[in-house]
């Protein structure tokens, strides 16, 4: 079985090619894959198969727990799907366990993805990192995530999962931000099944409501955001769907065959 190592904005994945859904590999198998050890090393791993006729996103997070989607990882898949010839390019759909998305896949340029519906906003979350705690905003775009507004990126710990007061029984995704002198944003980003990661395209989303909330409340908007891993850009409309751009890219070919 061949594996393909990719990332957007550093956030990387292991993608593998299964169009007639026959292949699934067990979580087990999958955390070997993604152990940055003893493996290849990636923050998630991407079945690619098609489900009723359909391109389907069959994600896995890093130690193989299943997660509905990943906005970097959708667009790393679709510029596998344009890349290998499997799709032509121009705008097409990727089903995943979050629903439906749509991309915009030029040959080599930046690929957007339309992902959906921002909601299920709510306050009620405290996110806490050794003695420190913030308040922070839950935020659903099609997976879980809490918002932190801070003034001090560089020196929050995090070696492991912050501690999050919110009803998560399944984990949830933690963005650190801040705002910048310059009208954009940074970020860092604490994942479930994962750990630190060098960008989160849903967690952009997330962040970029999140500010627009604080920032005015109106919408349409569109931010900068700055993962540790590169640039990304978040335009919501006045429904609040978010739209998320920026690269993606196919570095090398695995035999996974020596890590199952």
């Amino acid at each position: 079985m061949i594996g393909t190592y990719g990332h957007g904005t550093h956030n990387d994945f292991v993608l593998t090619f299964d169009p007639t859904d026959e292949h699934e590999l067990s979580p087990e198998q999958i955390a070997r894959i993604c152990d940055r050890t003893t493996g290849i090393g990636a923050d998630g791993f991407i079945r690619i198969t098609k489900r009723d006729g359909k391109w389907f996103m069959d994600y896995r997070n890093q130690d193989g727990s299943l997660a509905e989607m990943c906005g970097n990882g959708a667009r790393v898949m679709a510029r596998y799907l344009v890349e290998r010839g499997h799709q032509p390019e121009g705008i097409f759909a990727i089903n995943t366990r979050a629903g439906m998305k749509y991309l915009s896949v030029p040959a080599d340029a930046d690929i957007s993805i339309n992902l959906g519906g921002v909601e299920e906003v709510y306050d009620d979350v405290t996110v806490t990192v050794g003695v420190q705690s913030w308040p922070a905003t839950h935020i659903s775009v099609g997976n879980p995530h809490a918002v932190v507004f801070v003034d001090d990126l560089a020196s929050l710990d995090l070696t492991k999962a912050p501690e999050v007061d919110g009803d998560y029984p399944d984990g949830v995704n933690v963005e650190f931000v801040k705002f910048l002198e310059n009208g954009e944003l940074a970020m860092r980003v604490y994942e479930r099944g994962v750990g630190e990661t060098q960008s989160c395209g849903t967690g952009t989303c997330a962040v970029a409501l999140a500010a627009t909330l604080r920032n005015s409340g109106k919408l349409p908007s569109r931010w900068v955001i700055n993962p540790p891993g590169g640039r990304l850009v978040v335009e919501t409309d006045p429904h609040s769907n978010a739209t998320l751009i920026g690269p993606a890219v196919l570095v090398k070919d695995y035999d996974l065959d020596k890590y199952l």
